[in-house]
């Protein structure tokens, strides 16, 4: 099977259930680059991302199952992207090993989530010699880990949000030192950050997000989900006044998913004085009529994780046509190969 190395790579950690937010975010935009004629699309699942924060395995089973079945039932070919699960590439961790004995300590040191870690405990009013409690070597270099994901398939581009730039940088200087030391091997990866990709606000106005308990998740039966839009935080203004869109979670979460003339003529409502109520279900009428079909297959995939399996199973075996002779070629490079 000739398998190319990545035109783009997204990963997704396994320890939740996919919300409104994840689609619209990072699900959807990966789907529709994943239809573009002659690009090679790599979707994994995070599954040895996941252990380093959530320890529980029922969880991390469970959510492996529902980020898959996500995936599939809004639309992703698994026939043209290469959609498989990290933990059954064993080149991955291999490469993280090789990767780990390039990188400098205090590049680490530099981590955006092992400094406030540090600071968490620093804040805790720790000691100088206790900073690093709890810390354990996963959250430490999980950056090295996630090089080896991009690097394992040399992807050109990875979509990536604001706060995961700097790892992408990081996987360019470890790729770059690597580079410099045996030979021309690895391509560096670009980030790249659709600034029109929308980022939206949870039941409590903050970012939607499984750390704030505020999500709203993706296939919830009808009733929970007319429930949940329900509760979604808005003001005291009448049902009379003149509202801004600008403001209101209700409106962006609308426009994530309209049309551009759905959305002129919505704003005009707004202009009008529509109720909060009348917009609360308007909004829950228009979700639930697009993911009315997604849901019932996304269920219906939960109902047989072992097709999910085979899909995955599918999916690596894809992956590995490249990893294998790839880490071929890197053993080669550093000096282990037959005597």
């Amino acid at each position: 099977m000739n398998i190319k190395n990545a035109d783009t790579l997204t990963g997704i950690t396994t320890t939740g259930t996919p919300h409104l937010g994840n689609y619209v975010g990072a699900i959807r935009p990966a789907i529709e680059s994943s239809r573009e004629e002659g690009k090679s699309s790599y979707y994994f699942l995070a599954d040895y991302h996941a252990i380093i924060k959530c320890q529980d395995p029922a969880r991390i089973r469970q959510s492996a199952l529902e980020v898959a079945a996500t995936w599939i039932a809004m639309g992703l070919d698994t026939n043209k992207a290469v959609f498989y699960r990290q933990t059954d590439i064993p080149e991955i961790p291999e490469l993280t090993w090789i990767l780990t004995c390039m990188t400098p300590k205090g590049l680490m040191n530099r981590a955006h989530a092992y400094k406030a870690a540090v600071a968490e405990n620093l804040e805790a009013g720790k000691k100088e010699q206790d900073l690093d409690k709890d810390i354990t070597m996963g959250l430490f270099s999980y950056p090295v880990l996630m090089a080896a994901d991009i690097l394992m398939f040399n992807a050109k581009k990875v979509p990536v949000g604001r706060d995961q730039i700097q790892h992408i940088e990081m996987t360019r200087d470890i790729a770059g030192r690597f580079n410099n030391q045996y030979g021309e091997l690895f391509v560096l990866p670009e980030a790249v950050v659709d600034e029109k990709t929308a980022v939206l606000s949870g039941l409590d106005g903050r970012k939607m997000s499984k750390s704030y308990n505020n999500t709203i998740p993706l296939f919830e039966p009808e009733k929970r989900l007319r429930k949940l839009i329900m509760k979604i935080k808005t003001n005291s203004q009448a049902p009379e006044e003149p509202k801004n869109p600008a403001e209101c979670t209700l409106f962006a979460i609308y426009k994530a998913f309209a049309t551009s003339q759905e959305v002129t003529a919505m704003e005009k409502h707004y202009q009008e004085g529509i109720a909060w109520g009348t917009m609360k279900q308007e909004l829950f009428e228009y979700l639930n009529q697009i993911l009315k079909g997604p849901r019932k297959t996304y269920h219906k995939l939960l109902e047989a994780p072992g097709d999910l399996d085979v899909i995955l199973k599918q999916g690596a075996e894809k992956a590995r046509c490249y990893s294998v002779p790839f880490l071929e070629k890197i053993r080669k490079a550093i000096g282990i190969q037959s005597l």
